[in-house]
C-alpha cells in the first residue's frame, strides 16, 4: 500500500484479476501520486476498482478512475467499478450520464437486451407523444372559448409560407406524377385498344389516392422540418421559456397557429395537385394516343364521380394535423444542442411521412368495407 496523503491505492494482482482498492479522500488536491502510479503500473488482467473505502469523492477523482478505465479497456483489459457509495454514483451519472459498466457484461446481453430496450423507449415515445397530445387539445378547448387569443395574424404567415410557398414543387411533382401515370398506364391499355381508358385510369387515380398522398408526402418533408427547427431554435434561445415566464402557453401560440394553417392550405393543395396532374396525364394522352384534349374533358366528366374528388380533397385534413402535431412535438423535443436539431428534424420527417402513408392505408380499408 502507498499512503498518499489523505488518499491511499492498494494493487493486488492474481493470475485472473487485477483489484485496486481505492481509499481515502480522492480530490483535485490528493491525486497526483495516485495518477503517476496509476501511469506506471504494467496492466496484464481485467481490473475491478474497489471504491468503498473512498471518504470522499469530487468530478477530479471520478474524473481519474474513469480515465485509467477507458484506458485499460482500450489495451483489452475490461474494468469494472464495485462499491460505490449512492452519492458517488450520482456524481459519476451527472459527469457521464450512466456509470462505466463491465464490456463483458454487456456484450453478454446481446440481442434481447437490445430489444428489450428498444422497446421500451418506444413505448416511452408513444407516451410522451399522447401526453402532447392530450395537452394540445386541452388549449384548444381553452382557446375556443377565448377567441380573441387565437393567434390569427401567425395562422395567416404559416398559410403563406406552408401554402402558398410550396405551390411550385407542388406543381412539379404532381405534372410528374401525371406523366408517369399517364406513361405507364397507356402502354398497358394500349395491347387491348383501350386507349380511351387512359382517362378513368387518371381521374379516379389521381383524385382518389395519388394527388392527395404525394401533397401530404411533399408538405410533411417541407413544413414538418420546419415546424422542428423553427421551434427547436427557440427552446434552444431560451424564447420558449421566456414566454412561459410572460403568462404564455407555447402550444396556444406555437402549436395550433401551425395545425390551423396546415388544414387550410393541405385541402387547396390538393385541389391543385389533381389539376397540374390531370393536365399531366392529358399532355401524354395527347402526344401517345392522339386523344385530344376536348375529347379527354369530355370522357373525364363522364367517368369521375364526385366522390372520389371529396374523398381526397376529404383527407388533407387529416393528413394536417398528422404533420402539423408531429412537427411542433419533435420541435419541443430539442435539447440545448445543435445536434439535436438536425437529429428532431429527421426524426420528425420520418414521423410525419410514415403517418401519413399509415393514415392513407387506414383510410383506403375503410373506404373499401364502405363500399365507397
Amino acid at each position: 500500500m502507498k499512503s498518499l496523503l489523505n488518499a491511499t491505492i492498494t494493487i493486488i494482482q492474481d493470475s485472473s484479476q487485477t483489484l485496486i482498492v481505492c481509499g481515502g479522500e480522492w480530490t483535485i488536491h490528493h491525486l497526483a501520486k495516485i495518477a503517476d502510479t496509476l501511469e506506471s503500473y504494467s496492466v496484464h488482467t481485467p481490473i475491478q476498482w474497489d471504491m468503498s473505502s473512498v471518504t470522499q469523492l469530487d468530478s477530479a477523482g471520478v474524473a481519474l478512475v474513469h480515465l485509467y478505465s477507458k484506458q485499460f479497456n482500450a489495451l483489452g483489459f475490461p474494468s469494472k467499478i464495485i462499491g460505490r457509495s449512492e452519492e458517488h454514483l450520482q456524481l459519476y451519472n451527472l459527469l457521464y450520464n450512466q456509470p462505466l459498466q463491465d464490456i463483458s457484461a454487456v456484450k453478454a446481453r446481446g440481442w434481447l437486451y437490445s430489444l428489450g430496450y428498444e422497446t421500451h423507449q418506444w413505448f416511452q415515445g408513444i407516451n410522451a407523444f399522447l401526453a402532447f397530445l392530450g395537452e394540445v387539445f386541452i388549449v384548444l378547448l381553452y382557446s375556443l372559448s377565448r377567441p380573441w387569443l387565437i393567434r390569427y395574424r401567425a395562422i395567416s404567415s404559416h398559410i403563406i409560407t406552408a401554402g402558398f410557398n410550396a405551390l411550385p414543387i407542388i406543381a412539379v411533382s404532381s405534372f410528374l406524377i401525371g406523366i408517369v401515370v399517364a406513361f405507364q398506364s397507356i402502354v398497358q391499355l394500349q395491347k387491348f385498344g383501350a386507349d380511351i381508358l387512359i382517362v378513368d385510369m387518371i381521374g379516379i387515380s389521381l383524385t382518389r389516392e395519388l394527388a392527395p398522398l404525394i401533397t401530404a408526402i411533399v408538405i410533411a418533408g417541407r413544413s414538418a422540418s420546419a415546424f422542428t427547427a423553427q421551434i427547436g431554435a427557440m427552446k434552444m434561445t431560451q424564447e420558449i421559456d421566456a414566454m412561459k415566464t410572460m403568462g404564455f402557453h407555447p402550444y396556444l401560440f406555437l402549436v395550433w397557429p401551425r395545425i390551423i394553417a396546415l388544414m387550410i392550405v393541405l385541402p387547396l393543395l390538393i385541389f391543385f395537385a389533381d389539376i397540374v396532374g390531370i393536365f399531366g396525364g392529358m399532355v401524354i394522352a395527347k402526344t401517345q394516343a392522339n386523344l385530344s384534349y376536348t375529347e379527354f374533358i369530355n370522357r373525364l366528366q363522364g367517368v369521375l364521380p364526385l366522390k372520389h374528388y371529396v374523398i381526397g380533397i376529404s383527407k388533407g385534413p387529416f393528413f394536417a394535423i398528422l404533420i402539423a402535431l408531429v412537427g411542433t412535438y419533435r420541435g419541443f423535443q430539442v435539447s440545448m444542442n445543435t445536434e439535436s436539431i438536425g437529429l428532431y428534424t429527421t426524426k420528425s420527417v420520418v414521423n410525419a411521412i410514415f403517418l401519413v402513408i399509415a393514415c392513407d392505408a387506414l383510410f383506403s380499408i375503410l373506404l373499401t368495407e364502405l363500399k365507397l
